[in-house]
């Protein structure tokens, strides 16, 4: 499928993956709309905070006034928070949660019925190799990661009689503003000694050594261009043997590797 000329919503298009991606599609000749918080200053944009369920619907309504359809979304917008999961403040749980799974509901909620009408589109949702494979001390941002994917593949079969498909896509480690705005708890239990330290450190040295976004906007746009993309695609090849090796190995032997790496 060509993008020319279809209409594609990219949310967190700001900066980093979504903004890679939106520059992308734009280079496809997709008429791209960023919805962020803040306004692009290189795409059209509609103003609206994910988490808000009316201002995601009316961002919607607007940008099918706007443009009469909408044949893709990529839902992008999330961040990351680090932490022992005792000593994770519980606002903190749920913030991470209402941006990185409920602000990509009420995306999906409000996308669906304008794509069931137009004769079907494609969902596109971010998701993490973190969120196959759980990351200590950085447990709530893993679990968003691994709701997005349980999510997205029951999802994907309960609209394909309407032509709308559903992709995941779980990116490694990527550099990206994300690493420098990942929030860490104010405080955690000194029980736990320089672990928390040693694993945050770990996971921001790779993340800073990782790939570029452009890598990912690539996944991305190859998922939107195909007729019938995968359930779920990895980004990064080193990322997809990781995952294809967890899948054969025993469970708790991966996850006592994950548990040294981040020790």
């Amino acid at each position: 499928m060509t993008l020319r000329d279809k209409v594609v919503i990219v949310t967190g298009a700001t900066s980093g993956i979504g903004l890679a991606t939106a520059r992308l599609m734009s280079a496809k000749g997709a008429k791209v709309v960023c919805v962020a918080r803040h306004a692009s200053e290189e795409f059209y944009s509609v103003c609206a905070d994910v988490t808000d369920r009316a201002q995601v619907f009316a961002a919607v309504e607007k940008i099918i006034g706007e443009f009469g359809k909408i044949d893709v979304l990529v839902n992008n917008a999330g961040f990351g928070i680090s932490g022992s999961v005792e000593d994770t403040a519980e606002e903190d749980a749920r913030r991470i949660f209402d941006v990185n799974f409920f602000g990509m509901l009420n995306f999906i909620q409000a996308v669906v019925p304008h794509m069931r009408r137009g004769g079907g589109g494609k969902i596109i949702n971010m998701s993490s190799v973190a969120g196959e494979l759980s990351i200590p001390f950085q447990a709530f941002y893993s679990a968003t990661k691994s709701a997005v994917i349980s999510l997205s593949e029951a999802l994907r079969n309960e609209v394909a009689p309407f032509n709308i498909k559903v992709c995941c896509v779980l990116p490694g480690d990527v550099r990206t503003g994300f690493t420098s705005a990942r929030k860490k708890n104010a405080y955690d239990n000194p029980a736990y000694g320089d672990r928390i330290t040693k694993s945050v450190a770990a996971m921001e040295r790779d993340e800073r050594g990782g790939m570029s976004p452009e890598v990912i906007a690539k996944v991305v746009v190859r998922c939107a261009s195909v007729k019938n993309p995968p359930v779920a695609v990895s980004g990064g090849a080193k990322y997809a043997l990781f995952m294809f090796l967890a899948r054969l190995l025993p469970r708790r032997f991966v996850n006592f590797i994950l548990g040294r790496m981040y020790d």
